[in-house]
């Protein structure tokens, strides 16, 4: 695909592939901007060693935030951004007992755009 292509807005696959990439660029920024706070919700998550997950977390939301965004190896990154949210959601899930509205603190969002990323990676 050329460069036009991958960004054409007529293509629906190329919307859901570039929101899939940029809706994680918010996350990547809180998560930097205040390692404090970070590092003590990886921490209520039980995510240990936390400055290794908060690390780790950051550097793959930048890599599947560029791979989708600039449609770089689309079916991999996607796999990657999906397998990431889907832990993310397990991890919700287990601090929050269940639930399941996002408004309360569940896992829904997660879940969701980790089924969108497994979308974008069988269109690969």
């Amino acid at each position: 695909m050329s460069f036009h292509q991958n960004f054409d807005l007529t293509n629906e696959f190329n919307i859901l592939r570039l929101i899939c990439g940029l809706f994680l660029l918010p996350h990547f920024f809180a998560k930097v901007s205040n390692l404090e706070l970070t590092y003590k919700i990886y921490d209520d998550f039980r995510l240990y060693p936390v400055k290794l997950w908060v690390f780790s977390c950051s550097v793959i939301e930048a890599i599947c935030t560029i791979g989708m965004v600039f449609a770089i190896h689309t079916r991999y990154v996607a796999l990657l951004e999906a397998v990431f949210l889907l832990v993310a959601a397990w991890a919700v899930w287990r601090h929050t007992g269940g639930k399941w509205l996002w408004q309360l603190g569940g896992f829904e969002y997660c879940l969701f755009w980790g089924v969108c990323c497994v979308v974008v990676a069988m269109h690969g």
